[in-house]
């Protein structure tokens, strides 16, 4: 055949298949198909490697946490080098896969670029061809084009995912060199009124809170906070929490896609408000319209309506001002009862987003098995046999999302035509009816996880740490090297604690800066860790979980018109008011009676330490004042003097840090005054 020929055939074949807009629609949709496979098996092929290392990653992980008792130091430092490498590669692995999806997005952007120009070209080519041939090739570009919009917001999807997990990753890095900065520090549950959370610096910027708050809901939040609050005090409790942690601890994969899902959506002050709010204005309000046979009628009769005018209209049975005079009679219908579909707006409203987090969030939890008593009672919670708590979750947030759309022009339309507000009014009060008794038990089962996670992301950022053992009689609190958490762990000294029955009380002497302050926090918030189910920074420890009282950091009130010594005053008697009650307490003073002179200092110290042992209490007192040490003299079986000393030689100050038995031997301030400039006599 000659070279002139096959070109005219060709050309002949191609305007057939040009003017056939099927074949057209065909023809794009190949073109736009080879492209996507050829495309996604260049991207597969690195997506593939990530999951093998994501696999070896969370393999290593999951048996690292095998070897959380190890006292070795070596191996400490070993697990926590490991668990670093673990955020790296996770790091690693997420940016080629971010890449990948951002190439994809860029390529589904250019083949819509190219369709809209292709269907334009298209159009103005075959201009002189029937409507129906334009509307044929209009098809052959939109439909691929509405598949492209599709992936590409799926990828979008994939690709903040991506970046969020990074940024965990990221921040988690960060953490581990103890900048927590990324993470809510609850500023907003500072009180000085508080039992010990002010003294230990339970909340706040750089507190025990920041560390440990992985929450991603307002009462996930308020549940941690709760818990560091008001720790448990049934060692049953803390025991079966405990199990809880290490196995979330395990979970690595699942805690931090547990935390993206929820995080991608920030909360703001406002959406953690309506949290905690949202079940009470959605429960008592009273059911407008699911429980009124008109208005169940009506969504029926007003459509069937519309569809039998409107087919007798079209055989001329019927003139148009009939249907001009129902349009008027829907109308009235439509919106007659507009203010009770505001109220119901005005309780759901902004709500759609944050239930469909919430129905992803309970997936989560409902998707996996769990071996831990806690964990089973949380997924128990949410799934039963008729339905899980994320598929009814997911129906609420699509009936609000129909009230949301309520205004648009495209809502407007079908409200007039099938009552579409009403409709969806009477699908909301009806799912009210149904899972109103129901919607407390998912919060809660939804808090107690989300808090668990967070104490599952401590326990695996710090695998040297220890589980205590929960003594079962108060009281004792017997540990061996323990350290403050929030100290980098390259400088942090560790202590000793030894209290074994009750009453006990150690008085700790010392020079300024000797370490009397670290080392009470340093007890205290390691009890307090304890008492929450976590792990504590120690090499062992057994605690009795009794309530814990400190004062270390009292301070006057100008607006209360309190004095600093008043203001420790009603400290010390609600200690004397709680122990008069027969309430168990362990107790933490630094430095009693600070706003008093010396001589009436003693006194009042003396008189106080004896008080408390004759209360049968247990706690531990810091002190400058050495008189306080006699006490052991007096009660060789209720006080136990131990000390921190400040060594001077060549006119050179050195701090050991270490708690060493028997009373203060050196004194610092003058010294200090003196290196310093300060002149005095």
């Amino acid at each position: 055949m000659e070279k002139g020929g096959f070109m005219r055939i060709f050309k002949l074949e191609l305007q057939k298949i040009m003017k056939n807009p099927i074949l057209w629609l065909l023809a794009v949709i190949f073109c736009l198909v080879n492209c996507l496979i050829i495309y996604n098996e260049a991207g597969n092929k690195d997506t593939s490697k990530e999951l093998v290392i994501m696999h070896d990653i969370i393999k290593k992980t999951d048996d690292t946490n095998h070897s959380r008792q190890a006292k070795n130091r070596n191996e400490r430092k070993q697990l926590s080098e490991a668990y670093q490498e673990y955020y790296k590669e996770n790091i690693d692995a997420y940016t080629r896969r971010l890449g990948n999806l951002k190439k994809k997005i860029h390529l589904m952007g250019s083949i819509r670029l190219a369709l809209v120009v292709g269907a334009i070209l298209s159009l103005w080519i075959f201009r002189d061809e029937s409507w129906q041939w334009l509307t044929g090739i209009t098809f052959a570009y939109i439909i691929p084009f509405a598949l492209l919009m599709w992936y590409h917001n799926k990828m979008y999807a994939r690709k903040v995912y991506a970046e969020t997990l990074i940024k965990l990753n990221e921040d988690e890095l960060k953490g581990l060199d103890y900048d927590f900065s990324a993470f809510d520090g609850a500023a907003d549950k500072i009180s000085g009124e508080h039992s010990f959370c002010l003294d230990l610096d339970v909340f706040g910027d750089r507190s025990l809170f920041q560390s440990l708050n992985r929450t991603v809901t307002g009462f996930g939040r308020e549940r941690l906070a709760g818990w560091l609050s008001n720790p448990l005090t049934d060692k049953k409790e803390i025991v079966k929490r405990q199990e809880a942690v290490k196995e979330l601890a395990t979970l690595s994969a699942l805690r931090q896609h547990f935390y993206v899902t929820g995080i991608i959506r920030q909360d703001t002050q406002d959406t953690r408000d309506n949290d905690i709010n949202f079940m009470d204005r959605l429960t008592q309000r009273k059911h407008k319209f699911v429980d009124s046979l008109p208005w169940k009628l009506l969504i029926w009769a007003v459509p069937v309506l519309w569809i039998v005018l409107g087919i007798a209209y079209s055989l001329d049975w019927i003139s148009g001002s009939l249907l001009n005079i129902y349009f008027l009679i829907t109308l009235v219908i439509a919106y007659g009862r507009a203010k009770e579909i505001n109220a119901l707006y005005a309780t759901v409203n902004k709500m759609e987003s944050i239930f469909n987090r919430y129905s992803k969030l309970m997936q989560c939890v409902e998707e996996d098995n769990f071996q831990s008593e806690e964990l089973k009672e949380i997924s128990g919670q949410l799934a039963n046999e008729k339905e899980l708590a994320s598929h009814a979750i997911k129906r609420l947030s699509s009936y609000i999302g129909g009230l949301d759309q309520r205004f648009s022009l495209a809502g407007i339309i079908f409200n007039l035509f099938y009552l579409r507000d009403t409709r969806h009014a009477i699908l909301l009060e009806r799912w009210i009816q149904t899972y109103s008794d129901k919607l407390p038990l998912w919060f809660d089962a939804l808090a107690r996880f989300d808090a668990l996670n967070s104490l599952g992301g401590f326990a695996f950022n710090h695998p040297e740490y220890i589980y205590p053992e929960i003594a079962d009689t108060y009281f004792q609190m017997e540990g061996k090297a323990l350290g403050h958490p929030l100290l980098n762990r390259e400088v942090c000294v560790k202590n000793d604690i030894d209290i074994r029955k009750s009453p006990w009380f150690l008085i700790i002497t010392g020079a300024n800066m000797a370490g009397k302050s670290t080392y009470l926090r340093t007890i205290g918030v390691n009890y307090l860790l304890a008492c929450v189910g976590a792990p504590v920074c120690a090499a062992s420890l057994t605690v009795y979980p009794a309530h814990m009282v400190t004062s270390l950091r009292t301070s006057d009130s100008l607006a209360s018109n309190e004095s600093y010594f008043f203001a420790e005053l009603k400290r010390l008697k609600m200690i004397i008011d709680r122990l008069q009650n027969g309430e168990k307490l362990f107790i933490i003073l630094d430095e009693i009676l600070k706003g008093t002179n010396s001589i009436d200092k003693q006194k009042g110290s003396l008189a106080l330490m004896k008080q408390l042992v004759a209360y049968k209490a247990c706690g531990i007192i810091a002190t400058h004042d050495l008189v306080l040490g006699t006490l052991e003299e007096e009660f060789p079986e209720q006080i136990k003097n131990y000390r921190f000393e400040a060594d001077i030689k060549d006119e050179e100050l050195s701090f050991s840090y270490q708690l060493r038995e028997g009373i203060a031997q050196n004194m610092n301030a003058c010294f200090l005054m003196n290196k310093m400039g300060i002149l005095f006599n």
